[in-house]
């Protein structure tokens, strides 16, 4: 199995790191625009792998080295300074979507799995799949939303994490919708205090970048478990950004041997308008981000 990851920033590095630790992959592409930094990581990754005694092998490689892989894990960010105070995880639009356009490209044709992870994620899975015309491209956003959401849930209620159920749906920050109303714990109802989780949904991510700069290790995390699944490794669910309407946004998908088929929980009106709203900002969101266009290095 080869997995290639597109990207050697931050959240890159702990991706890679975390699918040799993992051995999920037999081999590990790493691809980037800095090949100072690509080699860079390339070494350390080996060292990580015959220190950790994994299988995995890890190269160097090119984007038309990716057409060779399984799966590619897209995780680029261009350089720009994210000034934004509201809606922070779009900031990076209008900079990251002509290298997402251009990497979409040169990538038209490939019939493995595309993770993106590259924010705004929801603006991003949707503009890779149009240009690349992959049809099977999911974005990691709900996925981390729903797990901080269950590790909250399950410390409000003293019981283990795995014991709730519960998702988080639509865009991945300030508009993602709670589906309390289906939310159980050991398959009962249970009451969800809407506005304290939705103030502890909003301050992790902000206690992560103040403390580390971004975060890494939960998309990681939600990457490996979508991998498995998406790969036929395992069955399960993982809220994942999908084609919804005319729009991109987080849905649950159940997988099984590797196909994946939404299951959009049932929703109270509260929660349907809410998710409505999230496609409908979404929808204008995109009209504002640049065209693709062929000529832009990314």
């Amino acid at each position: 199995m080869v997995v290639g990851i597109v990207g050697t920033g931050a959240v890159g590095q702990t991706l890679a790191a975390g699918l040799v630790a993992s051995t999920l992959p037999d081999r590990l592409l790493v691809v980037s625009r800095q090949p100072g930094q690509v080699r860079a990581l390339a070494a350390d990754l080996q060292d990580l792998a015959h220190a950790a005694r994994s299988c995995t092998v890890v190269e160097t490689g090119e984007v038309a080295d990716l057409h060779g892989c399984d799966a590619v894990i897209i995780a680029l960010r261009t350089s720009f300074t994210n000034t934004a105070e509201h809606d922070i995880r779009r900031g990076g639009a209008v900079a990251n979507a002509p290298a997402i356009g251009t990497l979409a490209h040169q990538l038209r044709g490939f019939g493995g799995t595309v993770l993106v992870v590259t924010n705004p994620v929801d603006l991003m899975a949707r503009r890779f799949a149009e240009v690349s015309g992959c049809t099977r491209v999911f974005g990691i956003g709900s996925n981390l939303d729903s797990t901080r959401f269950r590790l909250l849930m399950a410390r409000y209620a003293r019981v283990l994490p795995e014991q709730v159920r519960g998702h988080v749906i639509g865009e991945h920050g300030d508009r993602a919708v709670i589906c309390a109303s289906t939310t159980t714990i050991d398959g009962l109802s249970v009451h969800v205090p809407i506005r304290a989780v939705v103030d502890e949904l909003q301050q992790r991510p902000a206690l992560i970048r103040t403390g580390i700069g971004r975060t890494r290790c939960g998309p990681a995390g939600a990457v490996l478990s979508t991998l498995r699944k998406s790969l036929g490794l395992a069955d399960g669910i993982e809220e994942l950004s999908v084609p919804y309407q005319d729009v991109w946004l987080g849905i649950p998908m159940t997988f099984t041997g590797g196909r994946a088929l939404a299951c959009l929980p049932n929703l109270t009106g509260h929660e349907r308008r809410r998710l409505d709203a999230a496609a409908t900002s979404l929808r204008d969101a995109y009209t504002r981000i640049p065209a693709h266009t062929e000529g832009i290095a990314p």
